[in-house]
């Protein structure tokens, strides 16, 4: 394929340095997907061991991905199978690298150990006995002593995973099923992680909350996020052993699936396997939809049939600001008037997120919308900036604010009179802000509930009906996010509705 020797450490380098560059092509391919091919070799799902040639997936993800990537996927994708066999290559093809990859468990990350050990051997010998001859391989580590570098694999149960290390590959698999804290775990290793290194995460879902949930709403619902992740989904259908016997008398569902995805009888058979087999699982163990895939534990309060509609209909934002955490869908527009809610959601830079809500008032129509954690000063002077700027047709030049007053939504009251002397904020009974109680909530998560059904086309964040979908109730008759999960955006959506719901009948 090159001509190179491998015996000789002066061309593995020339070799890294073209699979670092973008596109590098062979024969039609990135130079990743020839060398994987010529190189590298796994044990196939019948246990022969044969050449790593990339599948329809694996070569996908080869073509978009980013320095940052997060993916969500399908069972048994053979993504976990490319990401080992890249970073390998990377690592036996520069100088001062470290490799480390994070299994969910201490079973996989041998397992995965097994499979890097694997290609090693399978390498030529005058590699094994040249540039790449190991001075440590042990249980979960091998070290090149001529290239300085090392590849490891742990496991995401070891707390100190990644701790007092500089690397420049990283791999989290399985994401979704790390025990513990596995953000506080994943944030260590990102820390430790150089500023040019390549990060992969990926994982298929395990319910809509969690740690690799949240990530993917940061990158995968939205395009690439503030810090540049970049987004990347295979369903099962990418993968060609998912096929079974060819089926007839296709339901509309199906369809529609088949004319969408170009998918064959065959592989509607085997999807009809999966619905007897995994049943409710089905669309979370093989995916079909970032939308759908994500199961949320407990009984939703939402209807979630007409939410996952809604949200395949929704179109990006037309401007985004304050790293993404600001989503814009519409502008303000002349003899409109308008509405901003405000859910403090216990404030602060380390607590739960903050949220803003702009809707019309007249039609209810969602305008923009502000999900991040912030101070209490911050948010009421983002709150006035975004008044003011749908209020220039309002009274004063402000549109109406109705923050929370709960918790500390006073603060933010307080703030916006003393600091932004901001005079048009929403008030009840003679008390500046809106209060949210145990008699008035049930009522205001009804109305969201009527109106997602009624009129889901006043909606147009798919953070928005993310949250509605993981909105569940619990025991002795109460409602919230299911554990791990947020209901930020859909609480300040529901203050913004129902005082909009008091602002129409005084205003008949």
């Amino acid at each position: 394929m090159l001509d190179l020797d491998f015996g000789k450490v002066e061309d593995l380098l020339r070799l890294g340095r073209m699979l670092e560059e973008r596109p590098p092509k062979l024969n039609g391919v990135t130079v990743a997907v020839a060398l994987a091919e010529e190189l590298l070799r796994v044990r196939d799902r019948d246990g022969v061991e044969r050449p790593l040639v990339a599948n329809e997936a694996q070569r996908t993800f080869e073509a978009g991905r980013g320095r940052q990537n997060i993916v969500l996927k399908a069972r048994q994708m053979g993504m976990t199978t490319w990401v080992a066999g890249r970073f390998f290559l990377r690592t036996i093809t520069a100088q001062g690298v470290l490799t480390v990859q994070v299994a969910h468990t201490r079973e996989a990350a041998e397992g995965i150990f097994r499979m890097v050990q694997r290609f090693w051997e399978c390498l030529p010998e005058q590699m094994r006995k040249g540039p790449l001859r190991r001075s440590l391989a042990n249980v979960g580590q091998m070290r090149f002593p001529e290239l300085d570098s090392e590849f490891r694999v742990v496991s995401a149960a070891d707390e100190s995973a990644g701790r007092g290390l500089t690397m420049q590959n990283l791999h989290c698999s399985e994401v979704a099923r790390w025990p513990g804290d596995a953000a506080a775990t994943l944030a260590g290793l990102r820390a430790a992680l150089s500023p040019r290194g390549e990060m992969v995460l990926e994982s298929t879902p395990n319910g809509a909350y969690g740690c690799f949930y949240e990530e993917w709403m940061r990158a995968g619902l939205a395009g690439p996020d503030c810090s540049g992740v970049v987004p990347h989904f295979f369903p099962w259908w990418m993968e060609e052993a998912y096929v079974a016997n060819s089926v007839t008398n296709f339901s509309e569902e199906e369809l529609g699936l088949m004319q969408r995805h170009t998918l064959s009888a065959a592989q509607i058979g085997f999807r009809r396997g999966l619905e007897t087999s995994y049943r409710g699982l089905r669309s979370q163990e093989f995916a079909e939809s970032p939308e759908s895939c994500f199961k949320a534990t407990g009984e939703c309060c939402f209807d979630v049939e007409a939410i996952e509609q809604r949200m395949t209909e929704v179109y990006e934002p037309t401007e985004r600001r304050r790293g993404g955490s600001l989503q814009i869908w519409l502008p303000p527009v002349p003899d409109r008037e308008y509405l901003i809610a405000v859910d403090t959601a216990g404030g602060g830079v380390d607590g739960d997120f903050a949220a803003v809500q702009v809707i019309e008032l007249r039609g209810g129509r969602q305008c923009a919308e502000l999900q991040q954690r912030l101070p209490v000063l911050e948010l009421a002077k983002v709150a006035a900036a975004l008044g003011r700027e749908y209020g220039c047709n309002m009274k004063g030049g402000e549109a109406w604010i109705a923050v929370e007053r709960n918790n500390h939504g006073s603060g933010v009251l307080a703030y916006l009179s003393a600091t932004e002397h901001y005079t048009n904020v929403w008030s009840q009974g003679g008390d500046a802000g809106f209060l949210t109680t145990a008699g008035n909530k049930p009522g205001m998560v009804s109305r969201m509930g009527a109106l997602l059904v009624e009129t889901p086309q006043i909606f147009s964040s798919k953070r928005l009906l993310a949250e509605c979908r993981t909105f569940v109730n619990h025991p002795g008759s109460r409602t919230g996010a299911a554990n791990g999960a947020h209901d930020d955006c859909l609480m300040a959506m529901a203050i913004a509705q129902a005082a909009r719901a008091e602002w129409l009948v005084s205003h008949r």
